[in-house]
């Protein structure tokens, strides 16, 4: 071959490889789709939904990485579903506040922002989603009322797979604020949740027949569980987390209901409960449905004034009066409480109420040093039908 050959052939080669990396650097390039260019208004009024909508379609359609923003601004918005499977990798960046309406008409629907069905998602921005759950809550009455309609959740997650939720503050929901369903891989950190210590239902976070999700950095202070872990929650790690006021950091309640999936493999670690009415709990009802509940470790807890600091409750009745005719049939075992300090509001410190058909197996208390708030109290612990050990410093006294 001769020379001109050989440059020739070295040159196409040349060419190739350039046509493919700009190719794929075309590909990989985010494209920007701005809802106001689909007729969004930020001026808190105007219903937005369709404009949202719009948006998505076209960046869930995009070959490539699509950015749909949401700008500075107040957008008011009704319920709207953004549903994939998408092309690509997509991102819902919310710069503005998103603004909930608070017309009763639009209750029905289960969630206020429902993200479904896609993989590789990511919700960021720094952005707002206020709720609007004052106007709401007095309709709160399920506790009361069978024939209530739940309330929305504020923004959900069902059938996402790896997907990252950050920088993204949740005020005045009218039910949950976050809920996981059927998710895989999800990272939450740097999120900031607030409502009412009285406000009904307002979970923080709300996890069930899910895998692999991370809670991170993030603050809660809400009128109910902070974090909640459903039946089918499995491998969830939660850490640095501020929790309070609510009702702490709760796996359950669970056996409500017949066939739950098991909840195996829970850390909740180097947290923070602030004057919660409890601090980390497992809560089931003492119920004929069977399912398991297993490795459970949580550690390095700081605990502030709070009503119940460490709870396992086998007979959960948060409405009486109710059938405590049967033991509940969720078997609990392997738990490790280690290293959690702070003060209790309360005399009981650490309450592990276990099934009688079913005792608690293999519960671990690894240096618990609690105080009481009344200087005038003593500090005790309560244990029933649960089988274990404990090491180290034991404040109040084991009951193991």
């Amino acid at each position: 071959m001769d020379m001109g050959s050989i440059i020739y052939s070295v040159g196409r080669v040349f060419l190739l490889f350039f046509l493919l990396v700009w190719e794929t650097e075309g590909r990989d390039q985010a494209k920007y789709f701005d809802v106001r260019k689909y007729g969004a208004v930020d001026d808190g009024k105007t219903d937005n939904s369709q404009a949202f909508l719009d948006a998505w379609k076209e960046a869930c359609q995009w070959k490539g990485t699509a950015r749909v923003l949401v700008p500075r601004g107040t957008f008011k918005l009704y319920p709207v579903i953004f549903s994939g499977p998408c092309n690509g990798p997509i991102a819902f960046l919310i710069k503005g506040t998103l603004r909930a309406t608070t017309n009763p008409s639009t209750f029905s629907a289960h969630s206020w922002i429902n993200f479904r069905y896609i993989d590789q998602l990511t919700v960021t921005g720094g952005g707002t989603l206020d709720g609007q759950g004052a106007s709401a809550w007095h309709l709160n009455n399920c506790k009361t009322n069978p024939q209530c309609q739940a309330l929305p959740i504020s923004m959900s997650f069902d059938f996402i797979t790896n997907a990252r939720i950050e920088y993204i503050r949740s005020y005045d929901s009218k039910n949950a604020h976050f809920k996981i369903f059927g998710c895989h891989n999800m990272d939450f950190r740097k999120i900031k949740i607030s409502a009412p210590a009285d406000s009904p239902n307002t979970d923080g976070i709300k996890i069930g027949s899910s895998y692999r999700i991370r809670i991170a950095r993030s603050t809660i202070a809400t009128g109910d569980d902070c974090v909640a872990m459903l039946h089918g929650s499995r491998k969830i790690h939660i850490s640095k987390v501020v929790c309070g006021p609510g009702h702490g950091i709760s796996i359950g309640s669970l056996g409500g209901n017949d066939k739950e999936d098991d909840v195996v493999g829970v850390i909740v670690k180097n947290c923070t409960f602030m004057g919660t009415d409890n601090g980390v709990r497992i809560k089931t009802w003492a119920s004929p449905y069977t399912s398991k509940a297993s490795n459970f470790t949580f550690q390095d807890i700081f605990l502030d004034d709070v009503l119940n600091p460490i709870t396992i409750d086998q007979e959960y009745c948060p409405n009486p009066p109710c059938n405590q005719q049967t033991s509940s049939n969720v078997q609990i075992r392997d738990v490790t409480y280690k290293n959690i300090w702070g003060s209790s509001s309360s005399e009981v410190a650490v309450s592990l109420r276990c099934s009688k058909t079913w005792p608690c197996k293999n519960v671990l208390l690894d240096s618990i040093k609690m105080s009481y708030s009344n200087p005038r109290g003593r500090l005790r612990s309560f244990c029933n039908y649960a089988k274990g050990s404990s090491y180290g410093s034991q404040s109040p006294p084991s009951c193991l």
